[in-house]
């Protein structure tokens, strides 16, 4: 499958999420509720391996790195995001997400002595720009909230979400040393996956959270959406494009995300952005086809 595609899947995804995701809030535990997102989504792709013929079993070394992408990929930027967004608009953690085209090339600089283009950072520039105008009406209004004295808890969502974006920077990191010892992708998520799954119920039961099982049909839809498309196919997306392009251009998904979001909101919450919004979309466009822009070629 063709890169622009399997980028154009993910953001398109990762993009309509965020509404699946308001479905799961309030009823059951946010930790519980990552938890059994990803022990399903683990499941389906242990059964498609299976369905596949593929060995199951993996060297203990490759569980070790694999055990660490669970923690940070699917563990704790997960329970940070959601824990941020008590305390943060969504929109501001959607910006600070954006950083990650930051931190992508700084990592691989640090880890793999990989050269820092100049291409990535004027587009990264030019991105996150944009997302900041995307959501200036939210950050505007979070801002004077902050500064009134009605939010008292803004640093603790500012430290959570940008803990979220450096986890899940150090677990593209980690992906590229898993591909090194193993190339199926599906195996190696599945899993991560069910490492990550573990770690998050080690936290939901030393925090002494409820494992319940909600009654409502929109739960469990949200649920199926979030662990198959969510997880399964968006990850599988995410993960073959940091082999195929890199990490440095593979971020460049959580500047589209956003703009689906928006877009989203157009359609399903009446929301009416002005020229401020509509310029930021064009910002990001425009920066993730600069970074795109002359793609190599790799198998």
């Amino acid at each position: 499958m063709p890169s622009s595609l399997l980028f154009i899947i993910a953001s398109l995804i990762w993009g309509s999420t965020f509404w699946a995701i308001t479905q799961q809030l309030g009823e059951v535990a946010p930790s519980v509720s990552v938890a059994y997102r990803f022990g399903l989504a683990s499941i389906c792709l242990f059964i498609w391996c299976l369905w596949r013929k593929d060995s199951l079993r993996l060297p203990w070394k490759l569980h070790g790195w694999m055990a660490l992408q669970g923690f940070f990929t699917f563990s704790l930027s997960y329970l940070c995001t959601y824990s941020s967004e008590q305390y943060l608009v969504s929109a501001l953690v959607a910006v600070l997400f954006a950083l990650m085209v930051i931190w992508s090339p700084i990592t691989e600089r640090i880890f793999f002595k990989k050269p820092l283009s100049w291409r990535i950072w004027s587009a990264a520039l030019i991105s996150i720009t944009g997302v900041i105008l995307l959501f200036f009406p939210a950050l505007k209004s979070n801002w004077e909230d902050t500064h009134s004295g009605h939010d008292t808890h803004f640093l603790l969502g500012l430290g959570l979400a940008l803990t979220a974006t450096l986890a899940s920077t150090f677990g593209n990191v980690v992906v590229v040393k898993v591909r090194q010892y193993s190339q199926n992708v599906l195996l190696t998520m599945a899993w991560a996956m069910a490492w990550g799954t573990v770690w998050v119920s080690l936290f939901a039961i030393a925090n002494g959270e409820q494992w319940t099982l909600p009654s409502g049909i929109n739960y469990w839809l949200s649920l199926i959406y979030l662990s198959l498309f969510g997880s399964v196919i968006a990850f599988a997306c995410y993960f073959t494009l940091i082999h195929r392009i890199g990490a440095q251009k593979t971020v460049f998904i959580g500047v589209i995300t956003p703009i689906i979001s928006v877009l989203l909101s157009i359609q399903l919450e009446n929301y009416h952005p002005g020229w401020i919004e509509w310029s930021g979309m064009v910002l990001c466009l425009g920066g993730v086809v600069w970074a795109l822009r002359g793609e190599p070629k790799r198998t």
